[in-house]
C-alpha cells in the first residue's frame, strides 16, 4: 500500500523529511550495480525530462511527489534519478520514511549519460542531461 501524501506532505510542495544525528546514510546505487531492467523513479523537472530521460522511468518532480505517490508502481525497490543525485537523495529518504525502499542512483544522469545507457527524449534532438 502507498502511504498518502499527507504522511509527510508540508502542505508547500516542499517534503517533510525528518532528519536526526546518526541518522543511516542514504542508500546507493551504482550504475555498474543496477539490476537489468531497475523502476526509475526520475524527479527531475520537465525541461530536463523532456531533453534525455531512461526510457520506461517514471518521472514525477520532486516537488510534486508527495501529491503523487499513488503514480508509483508496487516494485520491490525504486532506483530514484535526478541530474546529479541531490534531488533524488532527497527523494529517496523521503521514500524510505514512509515505508518505500528506494535507493539513489550514484551520479544521476550524468553518470548515466557518461557510462554510454542509453536515453530517450521527447523531440527530435539527441537526448541530452541539462
Amino acid at each position: 500500500m502507498v502511504p498518502s501524501a499527507n504522511d509527510r506532505d508540508c502542505g508547500d510542495g516542499r517534503l517533510g523529511i525528518v532528519t536526526s544525528p546518526g541518522q543511516a546514510p542514504i542508500p546507493q546505487v551504482g550504475i555498474e550495480q543496477l539490476p537489468p531492467e531497475p523502476t526509475v523513479l526520475d524527479v527531475r523537472e520537465d525541461d530536463e525530462w523532456t531533453a534525455g530521460h531512461i526510457d520506461g522511468a517514471i518521472h514525477i518532480p520532486l516537488t510534486e511527489l508527495p501529491g503523487r505517490l499513488h503514480e508509483l508502481p508496487d516494485a520491490d525497490r525504486l532506483v530514484v534519478i535526478c541530474r546529479s543525485g541531490a534531488r533524488s537523495a532527497r527523494a529517496t529518504t523521503y521514500l524510505q520514511q514512509i515505508g518505500i525502499e528506494a535507493v539513489n542512483l550514484d551520479g544521476g544522469m550524468k553518470a548515466w549519460s557518461a557510462a554510454g545507457r542509453p536515453m530517450v527524449c521527447e523531440s527530435a534532438a539527441a537526448p541530452t542531461v541539462i
